[in-house]
Formats: structure tokens, sequence, C-alpha cells
């Protein structure tokens, strides 16, 4: 698995890990699972994606948003198992928060942005269950949060 030929096909690089900004860990090794913390749309300590959905920001937007949620998630990834790819089995889960209005019902859209990225680098071990919820309000005003768990070997 080239996850960094992946995403160079498809226009995007694999981010530094950030690290955490608060009294917390980016991510959690327990047997064979990695919990990877939520991830917002900082790539490489430059904020994008402010606002909220359906007020200030488009779907298209948001699903900007997700894809940089889903590399900083790589980026983690990538730190957790000291780039080797090998060790990954597949993408287990991603949970998403969407900071939108109370009308937007376009979650799913939007967080399409994070799964497709996570197909398209992984190929079928990227495949995983998710939820896609709406919230009033993220921190510092990002328009999506991602958290993730991986199995790997």
């Amino acid at each position: 698995m080239n996850i960094q030929q992946n995403l160079q096909k498809l226009g995007f690089e694999l981010p530094e890990a950030a690290a955490p900004a608060a009294n917390y860990v980016p991510y959690v090794i327990s047997g064979q699972h990695v919990y990877i913390s939520g991830q917002i749309p900082f790539l490489n300590g430059v904020k994008m994606h402010m606002g909220r959905l359906g007020d200030t920001l488009e779907v298209e937007d948001g699903v900007k948003a997700a894809q940089a949620c889903a590399l900083n998630i790589l980026g983690q990834l990538n730190a957790a198992i000291d780039g080797d790819w090998s060790r990954v089995v597949r993408c287990v889960k991603l949970g998403a928060f969407v900071n939108c209005t109370s009308d937007f019902t376009q979650h799913p859209a939007v967080v399409n942005g994070a799964s497709d990225l996570m197909v398209a680098a992984l190929g079928d071990a990227g495949k995983h269950a998710r939820f896609a919820v709406g919230a009033p309000s993220l921190p510092l005003g990002v328009a999506v949060e991602i958290d993730a768990l991986f199995e790997i070997q």
C-alpha cells in the first residue's frame, strides 16, 4: 500500500502529524487498534474551512474541510505506525461532526469528502462504518471535526 503515491495522484500530500492543542494525545494504540483523536481542517498549521454549513459555507466547502480532516487522520496514523503502512489492516470507523445550521441536512454529503479520500488512499482497507451528525458549533469555529478508528497488525 503506497499511501503517498495514492494521495499525490489525487493532488494531496500526507501532512505532518499535528501536536495536540490541549490535554489529550493525538492517538492511542490499544491492542490491534489505533484510536485517533478528532482532527480539524488545519493543514500543517494553516487555518482553513472556518464557518458553518448552511450559513457561511456551501456543501463543497464542507467536502474540502472533511478531506483536510481525513488527511490529518492519515498523518496521525502515519505517526502511530512509524510510517509502516503494511501494518494497516483497515479503517474501521469515522465519526464526523459538521458545524451547521439547524435546518442543514446534507451531513452525509459533506462527510463523503473524508470517506471518499479514505477509500482512495487505502483501497478496500479504507471502507469503514461512520456517523455524520450536525453540531451548533465546533472548536475554533471549524466546519468539520472527524475522529477515526483503525485496525493494525
